[in-house]
């Protein structure tokens, strides 16, 4: 007790705020003891050095809406909660740059560029979720087919490491880690590497027009008659045609609700001569049912399939096709739901789903695409599915995560146990 009146002493003195956790700040279903609220770079620097003093254990959260995503921490300290660096420091319209606070949420930040005629071009699908909670969890929405994943717009970031130290790299600065593009690094990071403060994002215009086409594709093959296996007809053709297109589409989706019936694919095309390269886009699609054209997307644009149990699978898109045979050939009713010309696809499957099922669902499929390059993480599952499942699955890389991991945390303080390999 008095070691713990200690380390609460010494947080406070930083200035900064700091509550008693309650349950509802539990991270994986692991509490932590504290939770402290800073508003600039340097009070996180001041709560790092006292954590590092006494071997605190910090997870940094933001709109916590992937909280439940990852590993639970092996130990959870001090949790510190981004919501007070919220702050949109600069708009430079002219350079079409942004430098922002990381506890910004996404739909302030789309509010405030949408002023001058700009936009992040990322469609983040979770209400709430922040600037820092996009980069350390890489998520981005059907436009990644057009302008990529947050590090692909992401040209400055400042971070806070375990010590302490102040680290910036990229955009109007010069202070950095030698050899580590930050940026990259901490992209999908989780938390694990340092604490994500400020970010400088590249911009594009406002596209002045949208449309958005869509057209369902029936099941052919065996299930059509009644066979056990079922695919919905001609995808493959037709989303390696809106890939090439010379229409250019943001996005190509896929909605398969259950990869036992059919499915719908919907295009996005923006911008310049959005209508006419519409019409060239429904031609395409009317090779394969009636293809309809909107100002609006469909319901399910950017909502993941499901959130109990949920799982994201990432291919080369040029195996795109034998990924989604390998998904319905599973036993279990999996709702299907993303980037398919970019491939990266969610997989949700029913909330009630047996660990025994769902252990042979993950690793079945692992082992039907790893050797293809495709990677299945469980993004979020109750804690007892995954006793027997390892939630990030085969690493080629997990050696040079874990020097990284040793450069960056050598104690293993932030978010312990979160990511890749227990680091």
């Amino acid at each position: 007790m008095k070691a713990l009146r200690h380390e609460a002493e010494a947080l406070n003195k930083t200035g900064v705020t700091i509550r008693e956790a309650d349950p509802g700040d539990a991270v994986a279903g692991v509490p932590p003891r504290w939770v402290a609220l800073p508003e600039t770079t340097e009070e996180v620097a001041a709560l790092m050095r006292v954590s590092a003093e006494h071997d605190l254990a910090v997870v940094p959260v933001g709109g916590g809406t992937k909280l439940h995503w990852g590993g639970p921490p092996e130990r959870c300290d001090l949790l510190i909660d981004t919501c007070c660096l919220n702050e949109v420091l600069e708009h430079a319209t002219g350079d079409l740059i942004v430098r922002t606070q990381a506890g910004v949420t996404m739909d302030t930040l789309a509010e405030t560029l949408g002023g001058g005629g700009q936009e992040l071009a990322l469609d983040v699908p979770l209400d709430g979720a922040t600037v820092g909670g996009t980069i350390a969890t890489a998520t981005a929405g059907p436009r990644r087919f057009r302008y990529g994943a947050p590090r692909d717009l992401l040209i400055g970031i400042t971070v806070v490491l375990a010590d302490g130290t102040v680290a910036r790299s990229g955009g109007k600065v010069v202070k950095n880690v030698a050899g580590y593009d930050l940026g990259k690094l901490f992209s999908g990071s989780y938390g694990t590497l340092g604490i994500i403060t400020e970010a400088i994002f590249r911009l594009h215009p406002v596209p002045l027009d949208r449309r958005w086409i869509t057209v369902e594709l029936p099941v052919s093959g065996p299930a059509a008659s009644g066979g056990a296996r079922s695919f919905p007809g001609g995808l493959e053709t037709l989303v390696a045609g809106l890939a090439a297109s010379q229409a250019e589409p943001s996005a190509v989706e896929l909605d398969w609700p259950d990869v036992r019936g059919g499915a719908t694919v919907a295009a996005l095309v923006e911008g310049t001569a959005a209508q006419g390269r519409a019409l060239a886009v429904q031609t395409l699609m009317g090779e394969h049912g009636t293809a309809r054209i909107t100002g609006e997307p469909p319901a399910w644009w950017t909502a993941p399939p499901g959130e109990d149990v949920l799982l994201e699978l990432r291919i080369p898109p040029a195996l795109a096709h034998a990924a989604l045979r390998a998904i319905a050939a599973r036993e279990l009713p999996a709702r299907v739901r993303g980037s398919v010309a970019s491939t990266v696809l969610m997989i949700a499957l029913p909330s009630d789903v047996g660990e025994p099922a769902f252990a042979e669902f993950v690793s079945g499929l692992r082992g039907d695409l790893g050797h293809l390059g495709g990677r299945l993480t469980v993004l979020a599952a109750p804690r007892e599915l995954t006793l027997r499942v390892d939630r990030w699955g085969p690493a080629s890389a997990l050696p040079l995560m874990r020097r990284v991991k040793e450069r960056f945390d050598p104690g293993r303080r932030l978010s312990p146990g979160r990511f890749v390999g227990g680091i």
